[in-house]
């Protein structure tokens, strides 16, 4: 499984539209997504103080866009990136992070 954060609003509209497509998939031609034992920097580092927050359980093998995992010279770690939107059938759950 690989994750993604993301706020209770907006994966409700994700919902309501059939996919989800955050401000990264335009702004950087992909959305973030990280492995389980990633969620903790990922939070710290992007997402403190923020409340509302949800955690997306992806099934890669469900997704219809491209995943590739890929190198972050900022974090020296590997991240699965994906290149298109999440569509709804993929994220197998939810959770609060």
């Amino acid at each position: 499984m690989i994750y993604h954060i993301t706020t209770r609003k907006r994966w409700e509209e994700a919902l309501a539209k059939g996919s989800y497509e955050p401000q990264s998939l335009k702004e950087e031609g992909f959305i973030h997504a990280s492995h389980e034992e990633q969620i903790p920097g990922v939070l710290e580092r992007y997402y403190a103080g923020q409340n509302d927050l949800i955690k997306l359980i992806i099934d890669p093998e469900k997704l219809s866009s491209p995943l590739i995992f890929e190198w972050s010279p900022s974090t020296q770690d590997t991240f699965p990136h994906i290149y298109g939107p999440i569509n709804i059938e993929a994220v197998i759950d939810t959770h609060e992070p």
